[in-house]
């Protein structure tokens, strides 16, 4: 098959999503081979865990599929677009999995993670790229709570157990790294250094 005149492994990716959206079925094949390793390589980056990785990759396509058509490219690319869905239902996946949702010794790993993994080169979207390199300069400690706090859903309380700390200090840090943040998210791109 062709369309826009171009074989179909050389189509963009909206009409490939377009494609997908009206059920062709070589479109289809075709859009989950382009995107199947990025989407792996999210959820894997995530999760850690490759059948769990591939649960959550197919998971990604079935949800791409049902939502094809509420796609908007003002608001990114197919790619940030997929690899966002899959980023959302790795991070699930991980609260689901696990009651107590991550040992203060992995942390210093998983934001190492934020910055130098696949999911770095996947989520290429410049917003969460900024996000990336602004969380990366926050101190170590602010980072960790910020990661406890926002990522993994702990409460404050939990970030001082878990650190080791007052409960007014894990405020502290959670809430100086959030202004770090929005300070750093809502000034121009030339002004992105964390303050």
């Amino acid at each position: 098959m062709q369309g826009f005149g171009l074989p179909v492994g050389r189509l963009p990716d909206e009409a490939l999503l377009s494609g997908l959206a009206t059920g062709d079925p070589e479109l289809a094949v075709t859009f989950v081979r382009r995107f199947q390793r990025t989407v792996f390589g999210v959820a894997m980056a995530v999760i850690g865990d490759p059948q769990l990785a591939e649960d959550i990759a197919q998971q990604t396509f079935e949800r791409a599929w049902k939502h094809a058509q509420i796609y908007d490219s003002r608001r990114g690319s197919v790619t940030s677009w997929l690899t966002t869905i899959a980023h959302n239902l790795a991070i699930d996946a991980v609260r689901s999995r696990r009651p107590d949702p991550v040992a203060p010794q992995d942390l210093d790993t998983l934001l190492d993670a934020v910055t130098e993994t696949p999911e770095q080169y996947a989520l290429a979207d410049e917003a969460s790229s900024r996000l990336r390199a602004a969380v990366a300069r926050l101190p170590r400690e602010q980072g960790r709570a910020l990661v406890m706090a926002g990522i993994y859903g702990m409460t404050a309380q939990q970030v001082a157990d878990r650190e080791h700390i007052p409960l007014g200090t894990a405020k502290t840090r959670i809430r100086t790294a959030m202004g770090k943040l929005r300070t750093t998210l809502t000034s121009p791109k030339r002004g992105d250094d964390v303050p």
